[in-house]
């Protein structure tokens, strides 16, 4: 093959469908050869070997595969080292550029970065572009062209930017014609072929209805309802087009769930302008709370045996599928932090092993909210009640029964802590905490 190709490479945005880099490649002059890499880097550091996001993203590569093979076309897909698979690339394809979408994350900031040397150094360009965020990074600043540190603010500046060029489709289905012609289906590594077993999930479907939009503001806080989208796997791995569903939410007036949307581009901010977050409190202030870190207690808690029973039933149901109503997560991260005072990256690092749409910015932000530690964090004197918020959120005991089917019963195991008395243990540590870094 001596005719120059583009190649987009697919990462977080599997679909063909309104895709900024795939739009970007097929307009570029050039036949177009999708890639994707299954990253060894990540997999190999995964400590279950059936993994639910690994599964889903098999799926949909085979059902990209599909589509492509239909237009008689394909994908390559390789398992290795990204920087290893594009040295091997570069020696079979002619490649005259790279397009793919940015990617907020430490680590695959560092791999692009590696990736683009190497293209670099060939002399082919390494274009990349806006698609798993409405706003990229900087595009919502202060007046003071900083970054938001706060929610509040950053969300009126996003409400007011947002307008329908922000929204708009990019037509890829007009360039089909643009993908390179292949003789014969190309291959996809199994599951097997990565020492990975398959689970057989089935996942949340990819869509949801105006109705659930229109009236996700009185349902998302009830666990026992299906009032919420269950959309995050999709939009983890770009499965769907976050300009779809944003049109979707403005055009069905749901203005809750289109600031929720806003959240997602704040937290992917916060980031990208703060990477010290993954390791580190946003407020540098709380790395000095002494946690208690309790390996017994963790585990109580890991497997939904705490005695609190919207807890138990929030980590059950984690880890029988692999996901959480948003409101239990909250109360499950605040009873670790506040009630165990156990380390916020001990709960973070759980929730990263066992979150179907586990996303780092996502999940931090939330984590180091419930600690107090983080942006817009609730202040250390705040405790949820666990008690309280089942009574709120779920009066009928719904959600918990169906998780957690002892409760109510002798076999159900006793509070293992004391509510009164851990809120005002979690106050006293945390003011300790705080007046320590002051001194120092």
């Amino acid at each position: 093959m001596t005719q120059p190709l583009s190649v987009v490479w697919l990462r977080r945005d599997l679909r063909l469908h309104n895709n900024a880099a795939l739009y970007h490649a097929l307009t570029s002059g050039r036949p177009v050869l999708p890639v994707f890499i299954f990253d060894r880097t990540i997999l190999d550091a995964l400590d279950d070997r059936q993994d639910r996001r690994v599964e889903f993203i098999h799926q949909q590569i085979e059902e990209l595969q599909t589509q492509l093979a239909r237009m008689g076309s394909g994908m390559v897909v390789r398992y290795g080292t990204p920087l290893d698979v594009w040295q091997e690339l570069l020696q079979e394809y002619p490649i005259e550029e790279v397009f793919t979408n940015h990617d907020y994350e430490v680590y695959a900031k560092e791999r692009d970065a590696q990736v683009a040397g190497l293209l670099a150094e060939a002399g082919i360009p390494f274009t990349a572009s806006k698609d798993t965020a409405i706003f990229d990074h900087d595009e919502v600043l202060t007046g003071g062209q900083t970054p938001y540190t706060v929610f509040t603010p950053y969300s009126r500046r996003w409400h007011d930017k947002l307008n329908d060029f922000y929204l708009k489709s990019y037509p890829t289905e007009t360039y089909f014609h643009h993908f390179l012609k292949v003789p014969n289906r190309m291959p996809v590594p199994t599951l097997a072929q990565m020492n990975f077993a398959p689970l057989g999930e089935s996942f949340p479907a990819m869509t949801v209805s105006d109705s659930l939009l229109q009236h996700y503001k009185d349902t998302r806080d009830l666990p026992a309802k299906p009032g919420t989208s269950e959309l995050s796997i999709h939009l983890r791995f770009g499965t769907i087009s976050i300009r779809d569903l944003a049109r979707q939410a403005r055009e069905s007036g749901s203005a809750t769930f289109l600031n929720e949307l806003c959240w997602r581009d704040f937290y992917f901010q916060v980031l990208h302008h703060f990477p010290h977050v993954e390791k580190h409190s946003f407020r540098r202030e709380y790395d000095h709370i002494a946690w208690r870190n309790n390996e017994e207690e963790f585990d109580k808690w890991c497997r939904g045996e705490t005695g609190y029973p919207l807890v138990d039933a929030g980590m059950r149901q984690l880890n029988t599928i692999g996901w959480m109503h948003n409101r239990v997560r909250m109360v499950t991260a605040s009873f670790l932090c506040k009630h165990l005072l156990i380390d916020w990256r001990w709960g973070e690092a759980y929730f990263a092993r066992k979150l179907r749409d586990y996303d780092l910015s996502a999940n931090n932000g939330g984590w180091q909210w419930a600690a107090g530690s983080g942006t817009d964090a609730a202040p250390y004197f705040r405790v949820f009640n666990p008690t309280a918020q089942a009574e709120k959120f779920d009066p009928k005991g719904e959600y918990i029964r169906k998780w957690v089917p002892e409760f109510n019963s002798l076999r159900y195991a006793r509070p293992m802590v004391d509510h009164a008395m851990a809120r005002q243990r979690a106050i006293d540590t945390y003011k300790r905490g705080l007046k320590k870094e002051e001194k120092e």
